[in-house]
């Protein structure tokens, strides 16, 4: 074939440049959303991502399938959809106007603030409290540890620190919360007496630890602050996001940023409450420090669907408290005494609240280093888990 009949058959318009330069592939920037559009109502009407993912399979989706759409298989891809289609209920419910929106902040406001008033007042009427009575005393702080728990139920049972589904371990990290709240507040006291060879019951006064109470039943309000930064955050990176790897990439400061914001706001929290009631030194606020940011790592994974890895946190966190204890008691046996030794070489360098301090923050970081993972991925921001965040958007 010669050259002019070459050019005669070429396609009008097209040039020699042109026959020696292919054309670049052009795809869609967001390749995903057609299949949004296509399968809306199952993704809409899904509980979770692998019932989207047994809906593309039965309509012929395959793994292959899911590489165009720059997924590796087609699990990745039910959980990009899952996370970007909003559930049925949630378009189902009408958007507060302005002054609403603005009422349900301040509600929710002043519930979060509710546990360190309780706790707060509490002090007060014991401070003021008749001593000469055996039980005026006892009564009062019985009724404030009442109300104070059910104050902080009520706060966390509405705006970003709620969880909307209870999943696994979601009761026993209750369990566990309760365990290292009450030995934040008793347990430098029982273990100093444990380790003297006490305590002397029933003559033994514990001693609480009032500001550490008191700084935590407050950092609720910043607790969920910064959750609802993290939330609203998370959804932006999610809608900006043209796939999972860059959905991670884009969230993964975001759990050490949220951390650092609590920590700052715990920090500031424990330096007053330490001028106004006293304290124990720098320990114990490191101590009541490493407690906060473990409760709180705990609760946004929680309510980010991770529920069970914040209890297995929590409860290590209890464990190694619970050890300490349980090694000086055991040391006491004839044989055993070498057994107290490490606790005994830790409280004798840093004091009792040494043993928290260690246990906290190592489970602390072990929740931070999983959240790295657990709450870069797409399921973690479905619109279902944070439309209180939106709701309530700074």
């Amino acid at each position: 074939m010669t050259a002019p009949e070459t050019e005669r058959r070429a396609p009008a318009g097209e040039t020699p440049a042109d026959r020696r330069t292919p054309a670049a592939r052009r795809g869609p920037a967001d390749p995903v959303r057609s299949l949004m559009h296509r399968h809306h109502e199952l993704c809409a009407r899904a509980v979770d991502a692998l019932e989207i993912a047994a809906g593309l399979e039965a309509h012929g989706v395959t793994d292959r399938t899911a590489a165009r759409f720059r997924h590796r298989d087609v699990f990745s891809l039910a959980e990009e959809l899952y996370a970007r289609v909003p559930r049925a209920e949630a378009e189902a419910a009408a958007a507060p106007g302005p002054e609403p929106a603005r009422r349900q902040r301040g509600v929710r406001a002043a519930l979060h603030l509710l546990p360190g008033a309780v706790c707060a007042a509490t002090l007060a009427a014991l401070s003021s409290a008749d001593a000469s009575s055996p039980f005026v005393r006892p009564a009062f702080g019985a009724t404030g540890l009442v109300l104070t728990v059910l104050a902080l139920r009520l706060a966390l049972r509405s705006g970003p620190l709620r969880v909307r589904h209870r999943g696994s371990g979601t009761r026993a990290a209750g369990l566990w919360t309760c365990w290292l709240t009450g030995y934040a507040v008793l347990g430098d006291w029982l273990l100093a007496q444990v380790l003297a060879g006490g305590p002397d019951l029933p003559s033994a006064h514990p001693r609480a630890a009032l500001a550490t109470a008191v700084a935590l039943a407050f950092a609720v309000a910043p607790a969920a602050w910064c959750a609802r930064w993290f939330a609203v955050r998370g959804r932006r990176c999610l809608a900006g996001s043209r796939g999972l790897g860059e959905l991670a990439a884009r969230m993964r400061p975001l759990p050490v940023a949220v951390t650092l914001l609590f920590l700052g706001a715990l920090l500031v929290l424990l330096s007053g409450a330490e001028l106004g009631l006293g304290g124990g030194g720098a320990t114990v606020m490191t101590a009541a420090a490493a407690l906060g940011v473990l409760l709180f790592l705990a609760r946004l994974l929680t309510v980010h669907g991770f529920g069970g890895a914040a209890a297995g946190g929590l409860a290590a966190a209890a464990a190694l408290e619970a050890l300490a204890l349980a090694l000086v008691l055991i040391a006491r046996l004839p044989g055993l005494t070498v057994l107290d030794a490490p606790v005994e070489a830790l409280t004798t360098a840093a004091g009792p609240a040494a043993v928290p301090a260690v246990a906290c923050a190592a489970a602390a970081l072990a929740l931070l280093f999983h959240g790295l993972r657990a709450l870069t991925g797409a399921s973690a921001h479905s619109p279902a888990s944070s439309a209180t965040a939106e709701a309530g958007r700074p």
